[in-house]
């Protein structure tokens, strides 16, 4: 099947020059800028000529051996990534090192911030904690979303949506960001790949928002996409070409699962209403990259407080000894399946078996 000329015709959203200083400018209000407007002037007029050039990666060097082109040019930033997930790998495979669990803290609100409260997901988190932190041979690691909203310069940006094009043309990890000349930079998921990769268990804590997982949450999903069949060799596609992604993908793609293998457990708590869709959404996620379910125990959905005042949510929770420990035996199946299979004695009923199809 020949590849199909991908298709054209959305707005441009280039910018004037004009609209570019004043967008670029406007993050600099703090008076004390006042006494370098002719510095910023001239801060501004490069990084226009860096945005209307285009320079989306300014830094780079050969690929070299190992890809399919090695001489063409990677960005410096995404070499740096993909050597971090390969040393996060071989963390992984490493059976004399200790057992490694990601904890996921996925509510937006802290005290740090507006809400001026921590959230009830941090302490459910916590919970959690205490029982892998009981381990002598466990390495855990908090993986707190809500700095998204209480830490300068911390970002997780949008899902381009490459993959929707052709699945060669998502890279492993993603190539999308840094992008200098949209100032689309300082990405926490450059950080947030080699975490998972490392993990040989995955717990995700989350309230429920508007009937859906957190924004944070959301984001972070998203760009988790290039595990699930991205191209961890851009430049089979010469970057991003999506004509010749599509060839690729149509010649006939492997969809490799960078994160396979790897046991998880979904806690969603709420107030009113989506604790049950939201949990099973996460669940079904991370088992289409083919995460492992722990174990059912490990998969838990609770109302807190249910149609009770916000004002007091704490206060529901600090009398809910129930849910607590529902956390508690979530976080202990956790453990006890990874164990399991880190010596060869988890049965996943299944596995072995090849799908008729991929998506």
């Amino acid at each position: 099947m020949p590849a199909p000329e991908p298709r054209k015709g959305t707005p441009d959203p280039t910018l004037t020059e004009e609209e570019f200083r004043r967008r670029f400018l406007s993050q600099f209000q703090d008076p004390a800028f006042d006494a370098l407007s002719d510095e910023l002037a001239r801060v501004a007029a490069a990084a226009w000529d860096g945005y209307s050039h285009s320079r989306k990666s300014p830094r780079t060097r050969k690929a070299g051996p190992g890809f399919a082109d090695p001489e063409y040019d990677l960005a410096i930033d995404w070499i740096i990534t993909r050597e971090a997930i390969h040393a996060a790998q071989q963390r992984y495979e490493d059976k004399s090192g200790p057992t490694r669990i990601l904890l996921v803290s996925s509510s937006a609100r802290s005290e740090h911030t507006c809400p001026g409260e921590m959230s009830k997901t941090y302490r459910l988190v916590n919970l959690a904690r205490e029982i892998f932190d009981a381990d002598p041979n466990m390495s855990v690691e908090v993986l707190e979303l809500s700095r998204l909203a209480a830490e300068y310069g911390r970002h997780i940006h949008p899902c381009k949506s490459c993959f929707s094009t052709a699945a060669a043309l998502c890279h492993w990890p993603c190539s999308c960001y840094p992008n200098y000349s949209l100032g689309q930079t300082q990405d926490w998921m450059s950080d947030i790949y080699p975490k998972w990769v490392q993990a040989h268990g995955i717990m995700i804590v989350t309230p429920v928002n508007w009937y859906q997982a957190t924004s944070p949450l959301k984001l972070m999903m998203d760009r988790l996409v290039c595990a699930d069949g991205g191209n961890p060799d851009p430049t089979r596609t010469h970057g991003k070409d999506a004509k010749r992604a599509k060839e690729i993908e149509l010649e006939g793609w492997d969809y490799p699962k960078h994160l396979a293998g790897r046991l998880f457990s979904v806690v969603v708590h709420g107030d009113a209403a989506g604790v049950e869709n939201v949990r099973r959404s996460i669940a079904d996620w991370l088992a289409d990259m083919d995460l492992i379910p722990a174990g059912p125990t490990a998969e838990l959905d609770r109302y807190i407080g249910y149609w009770q005042p916000y004002a007091t949510s704490h206060d529901d929770l600090d009398r809910d000894l129930a849910v607590q420990e529902e956390v508690r035996n979530a976080a202990r199946t956790l453990l006890e399946a990874v164990h399991d299979k880190r010596k060869g004695a988890f049965l996943a009923a299944g596995r072995d078996l090849q799908p008729p199809r991929q998506k």
